[in-house]
């Protein structure tokens, strides 16, 4: 049910970039607005919360600014959710949103200090991915609508990606008639290095590809990831052996501070074993093992595992799920988890409250919500230390580090 327009206070920033006010005692998440903006909002209420739609700003907050990308507003693009923010109150709503999922969904009070800014709010981002639709012949290629994400607008620029990611999908879009014959695709452009590597997924034949290839010199890998066959591997002019489907943050300069962190935090307890499970390429292993620990990896990915095989042999290698191989290669006395948005499976958590002899937990997120649950498992763990990296600024997500040390037991 849609309520008439009524006027809503915003006070802060929700996890999902959504700014939130209160109705009649519920709380109402409105996108698209700052802490201090007075809206006139239309409002869908449901259950004890509501979702509102900005009819007209009323009092405008000092912390508003600009939209940088024209898409922003103008296709009301969903990929970026701060933009009309400055960047100093991103970082304190970031920090906020941390604060209160571990108070929230964890039951732990930490108090979380300032987000580590990133080294730069605008084009960090070292991979873009876009979905492709055909519609009578031609192909729109760019992102998905804020409200209705079935919609595909087309993409003429994205102010928080890398140039040069930039211009190898506009290479893309200008070769796009060879590209396989399918009603949609979906097609991810990723820096390896100092090279691109283009990978599209989707459609049974590609007739085309050897024409796409010259005509997208600037693209060092090109692989095809057909609708119901094998990966294909159709172009491989790299100058280095990186696998292209990298494992790497989408920003590498503050990813590269996170991981100084967590590695910081690791020797703190002074460990002569580790684990580093979701350890893709390796790096936090790497830098474990120049240290003198002996350290043990696990990654499912068969294609990553080896290449950490092949680049740190003093490291072993565990192919494999986490919550799969975890118990197996305990005893350790540090473990590093890093995984996918989704977190971690509950057999982790059971794993690590019964551990023996195990210093610290080191949690690495981008979902502060799935690691305050996570952390709500490990029932034998305290919160020793929490540190937030802004590791994509002008949206609404948060990379954080947690270190877990053993309750008394």
């Amino acid at each position: 049910m849609t309520s008439p327009p009524a006027r809503i206070t915003i006070e802060s920033i929700a996890g999902g970039g959504d700014g939130i006010g209160h109705l009649d005692g519920l709380a109402v998440f409105v996108p698209r607005t700052a802490p201090g903006d007075v809206v006139e909002a239309t409002v869908r209420l449901r259950g004890r919360l509501g979702r509102g739609e900005v009819v007209r700003l009323i009092e405008q907050s000092p912390d508003r600014v600009a939209p940088r990308c024209r898409h922003y507003l103008g296709d009301d693009c969903g990929g970026c959710q701060l933009q009309h923010l400055s960047y100093e109150p991103q970082l304190e709503q970031k920090r906020r949103i941390v604060q209160d999922a571990f108070q929230r969904i964890a039951r732990r009070a930490v108090d979380v200090p300032p987000v580590v800014p990133s080294p730069s709010q605008w084009g960090y981002r070292s991979r873009l991915t876009l979905a492709m639709r055909s519609q009578r012949g031609q192909w729109v290629i760019g992102l998905h609508g804020r409200l209705d994400p079935g919609r595909v607008f087309s993409l003429g620029e994205c102010p928080i990606t890398d140039d040069r990611v930039v211009a190898a999908w506009r290479e893309v879009i200008a070769a796009s008639a060879l590209l396989p014959a399918a009603p949609e695709l979906r097609g991810v452009v990723r820096l390896l290095g100092t090279e691109a590597g283009f990978v599209v997924e989707g459609g049974s034949t590609w007739p085309g590809a050897r024409d796409f290839a010259a005509r997208c010199l600037s693209l060092s890998v090109i692989r095809w990831r057909p609708a119901h066959d094998a990966p294909r591997v159709l172009v491989d002019r790299r100058s280095a052996g990186t696998p292209e489907e990298s494992f790497e943050q989408v920003n590498p300069a503050i990813a590269a501070m996170a991981r100084s962190e967590l590695v910081e935090r690791a020797m703190a307890h002074a460990p002569l074993t580790a684990v580093d499970a979701y350890a893709g390429l390796g790096a936090t292993a790497g830098e474990l093992a120049g240290r003198s620990v002996s350290v043990t990896v696990i990654e499912s990915d068969e294609e990553a595992a080896a290449y950490v095989a092949r680049r740190l042999p003093a490291v072993r290698v565990v192919v494999g799920r986490v919550e799969e191989r975890l118990a197996g290669v305990l005893p350790a006395d540090v473990i590093i988890l890093n995984p996918p948005r989704a977190g971690i499976d509950q057999r982790v958590s059971d794993v690590l409250n019964m551990a023996p002899r195990l210093r610290c937990v080191l949690y690495m997120s981008c979902d502060p919500a799935t690691l305050a649950r996570d952390v709500g498992r490990l029932t034998s763990w305290r919160v020793a230390s929490v540190r937030a990296y802004d590791m994509f600024p002008q949206t609404a997500h948060v990379e954080v580090v947690c270190e877990l040390t053993p309750e008394a037991r």
